[in-house]
């Protein structure tokens, strides 16, 4: 089934109603946080219930339900670091930690707020050729065997107390990544943070805090861009309904991601990740996924 457009943006999810997008909200707000690739997620589940693709703009949009969840889960973290770097400014404390950490974030968004703003008429358009399932089965294979590498080398070791600059802006860089359909903002960062030798948990929570601004930048440039469009009222309500469901499930992503990084590992999500990119790429040549 084509996909809808509305003034060159891709809004299939309207056609797709409040029960679809309901359950897409689930599986967006899910996938969105873990490391597994949601926009892989948007293009599988909607190709096995014969749906149409809910579009590029879906996923973008929904990045502001996984916001709602990252600020929830860490607001203790979030307050303080607010707080801190507030006070500091104030005092003209330049070296106290917290201003400098929220400064190291501000900085490490500049690489995908660059290059989201350079791509984004590739990334939003209509038919966009980097939704193709084999660009996403392949990019979460070659994700999968970056995290597995992450997991078998990687120190464990270090705390988000004890980071620097420069690993921020590796993050930062790892996280243009997720630009790429089938990457996973959550897995570029995370897998980043673990060969910088942090704990698993310390990882994800560094991903998850040093991703708040990019999240925030591309869930409300996507509202601008619908806007832009004269999405219309129906669309709007569609399109909130599913950021309330999804926010929800985001929150729960969170919570589950990180009990399973504190007692297991990563591992896990290697070989989801891998079999996922072996079932994309093979179903879609095999003629039975498009």
């Amino acid at each position: 089934m084509a996909d809808a457009c509305t003034g060159g943006v891709d809004t299939g999810f309207v056609a797709l109603g409040y029960g679809k997008v309901a359950v897409l909200g689930v599986v967006q707000g899910i996938t969105e946080l873990l490391p597994i690739s949601s926009t892989a997620h948007m293009r599988i589940v909607p190709a096995l219930m014969g749906w149409p693709d809910p579009g590029s703009a879906f996923s973008a949009a929904m990045q502001l339900a996984a916001l709602a969840a990252v600020i929830s889960y860490f607001w203790q973290d979030i307050r303080g670091f607010a707080v801190g770097s507030l006070s500091a400014a104030l005092k003209r404390d330049f070296n106290d930690w917290n201003f400098r950490f929220v400064i190291w974030i501000g900085l490490a968004t500049l690489p995908i707020g660059i290059a989201g703003l350079a791509l984004s008429g590739l990334l939003n358009k209509c038919g966009s050729p980097l939704r193709t399932l084999p660009v996403i089965g392949l990019s979460c294979i070659v994700m999968a065997a970056l995290l597995a590498v992450a997991e078998l080398y990687a120190k464990h070791k270090r705390t988000i107390e004890n980071v620097s600059l420069g690993d921020a802006m590796i993050v930062g860089l790892a996280q243009v990544g997720a630009l790429i359909p089938g990457i996973s903002r959550s897995g570029s960062t995370l897998t980043a943070a673990l060969f910088l030798g942090l704990k698993r948990e310390e990882a994800a929570r560094f991903s998850f805090l040093l991703g708040l601004p990019a999240i925030a930048l591309a869930g409300f440039k996507e509202f601008y861009e619908l806007w832009k469009a004269h999405l219309d009222a129906s669309g709007w309500m569609i399109l909130a309904f599913g950021l309330v469901i999804a926010s929800i499930s985001a929150f729960v992503a969170i919570w589950s991601l990180m009990r399973i990084l504190e007692k297991f590992s990563a591992w896990p999500f290697v070989v989801y990740r891998g079999l996922m990119g072996v079932f994309l790429l093979g179903g879609f040549y095999a003629g039975w996924l498009v």
